[in-house]
C-alpha cells in the first residue's frame, strides 16, 4: 500500500510520497488552496493511498478534502508526534517525510476524527469563547480609560444599565471622550453578536437531550455543557471517566522512576477553555448541599480554595462521563434551582413561558391569608419528567452509605418530595 504525508501550513503544504521500499518518490510544495490541494490528489494520489498529516488550525478541511481520493487519511497528534520524530535538523521537508515514515511503519499517534456534528459544535463554541474574550478586552479599556484620569467608577457592575448611562454622561477630556464612545460603540456591538450566537446555541441546547442532561449538574448551564460536549465528542471512545478526565488535562502529573513516584499538578492537556469552563463551574459547588458541595468543602478545609476547585472540575468530568454513558441525569440536583435552569433555556430558545397558575379546582395553599406567600416546589423526579429526561433509579446500598457518611441523605430524601417555599416579593 503506498503512503504520502502533507505537512501544513497557512499558505504553503509539503508533501512527499514514499515507493514500496520506503525511500521518497515524490516531493512537492504548493499553496494551501483548494484548488492546489484538488490539483496534487488527482496527479498523485489513488484509492490505494494512506495518507498522513498533523493537527492544526485547517486540518478538518483538508481532511474532508482529500478522503475521496485515498483509502484512508490518518490525522496525527502533533505533541505526541514531536516527542517521537525530535530531530536536529528540522525542516518542513523532513517533517513530511518524518510523518510518512511513521505511518508506514505505523508509529504514527493517531487523533480522533470529530463527525460533522461535533465540529459544528466546536466551531460554535469557539467562536463564543472568542466574543466573550473580546468583550472582556473591551470592557478592561474602557476600566483603563477612568483608571488613568484617577476617575472613580460606581459601586458594582460598570456595565449595568444606569452605569452604562453615567459612564455616556461623564465630562472627559476630548481624548477620553472618543475613546471611551468607540469603545462603547464596539461593547454594545458585540454584545448584539454575542446574544446572537448565544441564542442559536440556546436552541441547539433546548433540542439536544445530551445537552439537558449535563445541565442537571450543579454550575453547568447550556454553554459549560454544550462545551464539554464538543470537547469530548463521542463519549464511547473514552473507556473510563478518568481517562476523560485525562483528556481534558485534569489529572496530576505523574513522574516515577524506580520506587520513586511523584505528583505534581494538573497537566493542563487538551481543550484549555473546556477545563476553564469546568474551573469556572466548580466555584459556584461550594455552596451546593448536595454530595458535590461535601467534597468541595471538605477538599477546601483539608487543603485550600483552588484545590478544592480543581478536585471538583475533575469531579464534575467524571460525573459527567457515568451519566452521558449510563443517559441518567444528576441524582442530587436542586429542583427549584434546575427548574429555574431549564426555564431560563425554554424562553430563550422558544420564547414560550411556562403558565404557572394552578390548575383550576385546586385548593388553596395552607398559608393562604398568613401574609406569607409560597409557591409549590416540584420535586426532583417531577423536573426531570418535565424536561423529558430519563427517571432517576433507586440507589444502590454504596450510594446510600455514601449519603449517610457524608451527611447528605436527609438532602437527597427532600428533593424526591414536593413541597411549598416561600415566594420572593418583588
Amino acid at each position: 500500500m503506498p503512503f504520502a504525508a502533507l505537512d501544513l501550513h497557512k499558505k504553503i503544504v509539503e508533501a512527499v510520497l514514499l515507493d514500496d521500499d520506503g525511500a521518497p518518490a515524490w516531493r512537492g510544495r504548493f499553496p494551501a488552496t483548494r484548488p492546489a490541494l484538488e490539483n496534487f490528489a488527482r496527479a498523485h494520489l489513488s484509492p490505494q493511498h494512506r495518507l498522513a498529516l498533523e493537527a492544526t488550525t485547517n486540518t478538518w478541511a483538508v481532511v474532508a478534502l482529500l478522503e475521496p481520493f485515498v483509502a484512508e487519511v490518518v490525522v496525527s497528534n502533533p505533541l505526541r508526534t514531536r516527542a517521537i520524530a525530535e530531530a536536529k535538523i528540522k525542516t518542513d521537508r523532513v517533517d513530511a517525510l518524518v510523518l510518512a515514515q511513521l505511518l508506514r511503519s505505523d508509529f504514527l499517534p493517531r487523533v480522533w476524527k470529530p463527525d460533522p456534528a461535533t465540529r459544528h459544535l466546536r466551531s460554535l463554541c469557539t467562536e463564543r469563547a472568542n466574543l466573550v474574550a473580546d468583550q472582556t478586552r473591551l470592557k478592561n479599556r474602557i476600566h483603563a480609560v477612568l483608571h488613568q484620569r484617577l476617575i472613580e467608577a460606581p459601586a458594582g457592575d460598570l456595565f449595568q444599565p444606569a452605569s452604562l448611562r453615567w459612564l455616556e454622561q461623564l465630562e472627559l477630556d476630548a481624548v477620553g471622550r472618543q475613546t471611551l464612545d468607540r469603545h462603547l460603540r464596539q461593547l454594545r456591538r458585540l454584545e448584539e453578536e454575542l446574544t446572537a450566537l448565544t441564542d442559536g446555541l440556546a436552541s441547539e441546547a433546548h433540542a439536544d437531550p445530551r445537552t439537558r442532561l449535563l445541565m442537571t449538574l450543579p454550575g453547568v448551564d447550556f454553554p459549560v455543557a454544550q462545551t464539554l460536549l464538543a470537547a469530548l465528542g463521542e463519549i464511547d471512545r473514552f473507556p473510563s471517566a478518568d481517562r476523560a478526565a485525562a483528556y481534558l488535562g485534569l489529572v496530576p502529573s505523574t513522574h516515577q522512576s524506580a520506587a520513586h513516584c511523584y505528583h505534581g499538578p494538573i497537566t493542563k492537556q487538551g481543550n484549555s477553555h473546556a477545563r476553564w469552563m469546568l474551573v469556572q463551574a466548580a466555584q459556584s459547588v461550594a455552596r451546593h448541599p448536595g454530595p458535590l458541595g461535601v467534597f468541595f468543602r471538605r477538599l477546601q478545609k483539608k487543603k485550600n480554595r483552588n484545590v478544592a476547585v480543581v478536585a471538583t472540575a475533575r469531579k464534575l468530568v467524571t460525573i459527567a462521563w457515568h451519566m452521558l454513558h449510563a443517559n441518567e441525569p444528576y441524582r442530587y440536583a436542586q429542583p427549584v434551582t434546575l427548574e429555574a435552569k431549564f426555564s431560563r433555556l425554554r424562553i430563550r430558545a422558544t420564547g414560550k413561558r411556562k403558565r404557572t397558575a394552578p390548575a383550576k379546582g385546586t385548593p388553596r395553599a395552607a398559608a393562604y391569608g398568613s401574609g406569607k406567600p409560597t409557591r409549590a416546589a416540584p420535586s426532583l423526579d417531577q423536573v426531570y419528567a418535565a424536561a423529558a429526561l430519563p427517571a432517576l433509579p433507586a440507589a444502590a446500598p454504596g450510594e446510600r452509605r455514601m449519603l449517610e457518611q457524608s451527611g447528605a441523605a436527609s438532602f437527597a430524601e427532600q428533593i424526591r418530595k414536593p413541597k411549598r417555599v416561600p415566594r420572593r416579593c418583588a
